[in-house]
Formats: C-alpha cells, sequence, structure tokens
C-alpha cells in the first residue's frame, strides 16, 4: 500500500512539473555578468546586482518557450565605486535617461543535448538589436527545497557596445563585451501572480 501512495504522488508531482509553464526568475540565485578589455592590459568584469523577469517553460517543448528579462542598470556592480558611477554617466548606459536593460526572446532553438540557441531582443541605452544566448540547461526539475517545478540555466553571448551607443573610449576600452548569465526560476502557482 505504501509503495503504491508512494508512486501515485510521484507520477502527480511529475504530471505538475510537466504542465507547469509560468515560471519567475529567482534574483537571489541569477546573476548577469560582463566583461571588457581595458586598454589591453586587463579584463575588467562586473555584474548587475538585480535581475527580474519571467518565462513560459514547457519541458516536454522547451523551443516552445518564451523569456523576459529586466536589468536596472543603478544595480551595475564593479567593486570600484568610481567606475560603477562613471558607468552609469552619459558616456556609458547614462542610467538616468536610459535606467533599465531588457531582454525578451523571439526563437528557440535545440542547439543539440543540454543545450539551446535563444534569439531575442536586446535593449540597452535606448537601442535594440537581435542576440543569440548560447543556452545551456543546467536541470529542470522540483526544487529539493520549495517542492516546486525549478529550471536553471548558463547563456553567454558577445556583443559590441558601439551597437548600442555606447562607443566612447574604443579602443582603449574594449568594443567587444562578453555576457553570461546564470539563472533560477520557479513555477508560480496558478492562484499566484507573476
Amino acid at each position: 500500500m505504501k509503495r503504491i501512495l508512494l508512486a501515485a504522488l510521484l507520477a502527480t508531482s511529475f504530471i505538475a512539473t510537466a504542465n507547469a509553464t509560468d515560471y519567475k526568475i529567482d534574483s537571489s540565485h541569477t546573476q548577469v555578468l560582463f566583461t571588457y578589455a581595458h586598454m589591453g592590459y586587463s579584463h575588467i568584469t562586473g555584474r548587475f546586482d538585480k535581475v527580474s523577469g519571467t518565462f513560459d517553460l514547457d519541458p516536454a517543448k522547451l523551443t516552445a518557450s518564451k523569456i523576459s528579462i529586466e536589468i536596472p542598470i543603478a544595480s551595475i556592480s564593479t567593486g570600484v565605486d568610481r567606475l560603477n558611477e562613471h558607468l552609469q554617466s552619459a558616456d556609458f548606459f547614462d542610467a538616468e535617461k536610459f535606467p533599465t536593460a531588457t531582454f525578451k526572446s523571439t526563437k528557440v532553438t535545440d542547439a543539440g543535448k543540454g543545450k539551446l540557441a535563444v534569439a531575442g531582443d536586446l535593449t540597452i541605452h535606448g537601442v535594440t538589436k537581435p542576440v543569440v544566448l548560447d543556452v545551456t540547461i543546467n536541470g529542470i526539475g522540483q526544487h529539493p527545497m520549495k517542492k516546486i517545478p525549478a529550471a536553471g540555466f548558463d547563456a553567454r553571448t558577445t556583443i559590441k557596445r558601439s551597437d548600442f551607443g555606447m562607443g566612447n573610449y574604443v579602443p582603449a576600452v574594449g568594443d567587444e563585451v562578453t555576457l553570461a548569465i546564470t539563472l533560477e526560476a520557479q513555477a508560480v502557482p496558478a492562484n499566484s501572480e507573476k
């Protein structure tokens, strides 16, 4: 009897995981990092401390997924206060005028075992450009502590900041910027807000 009950519970858990589609990004376990070259001597890395967003995920058909992310530019953090201020200034992000960066997916493609290519529109500094994120699926299943459907991914892409109207100091300060994202999300219960 106990075995039958356990099997039923596991089956119910699996069905719930397979049918859950609305996920909310867990901002406390999500990071967006950026790296750029500085005068040929170093590669500076920073991050954005705040990330929010949602996505629709069907574990049975990942290519039907959609994601939307928002990043407040004021949350930029390099570990150097003066650099944070300079990057937020009109020389770069101009955070007062353009306070938010966004990414909205337009297409998800299977890129091999455990891999996806996520195309979408990246908006920075008021300029929107198409980019493709190379995504690694870290895991999709039940969260071990919260006991709800969860998913985790890593993603990378390289952009040119000059494409977004942020070309000051090129080439001394590198034009190419590598973005690295690690993301966790959990399913939103049907009776709650995203």
